[in-house]
């Protein structure tokens, strides 16, 4: 059997939403210093639905492919629904994980969940804030 599932490599090959939102609603990051990666999550939210998704991922090959499958998973939804992804939501739609990188997934579940804190921190801290 293959260490990695051919969802895993695909995404690995060609990451989906790889990039930089400019002036984006919602930042988040999250890192593990153990393994070294790193990944950070724009968000493009109007009207409480991601419209637009773009990660940048320092880290292996299921760190990258964790951080595209998440983009997947969120973009087009409600914020409710995007505070709900798990790592374990990840996991499964890239056809499994070996066991020692199930942590990219948590990384991507954290970072996506950091970006939405970032979004409503900003909106409840600043009355100005407009939607771009």
């Amino acid at each position: 059997m293959a260490l990695y599932s051919e969802k895993v490599m695909d995404h690995f090959r060609n990451p989906r939403n790889a990039g930089v939102i400019e002036n984006a609603d919602g930042i988040g990051e999250a890192g593990n210093a153990v393994c070294g990666d790193i990944m950070k999550i724009y968000l493009r939210i109007e009207d409480g639905i991601v419209t637009d998704v773009k990660f940048e991922t320092f880290g292996c090959g299921s760190a990258i492919a964790s951080s595209s499958m998440a983009t997947e998973l969120i973009k087009g939804k409600p914020l409710d629904q995007v505070q709900q992804l798990t790592n374990k939501a990840v996991t499964e739609a890239l056809d499994g994980l070996p066991a020692h990188k199930v942590h990219c997934s948590v990384l991507a579940q954290e970072a996506v969940q950091a970006a939405v804190k970032d979004y409503y921190d900003r909106v409840s801290g600043d009355v100005s804030f407009t939607q771009r």
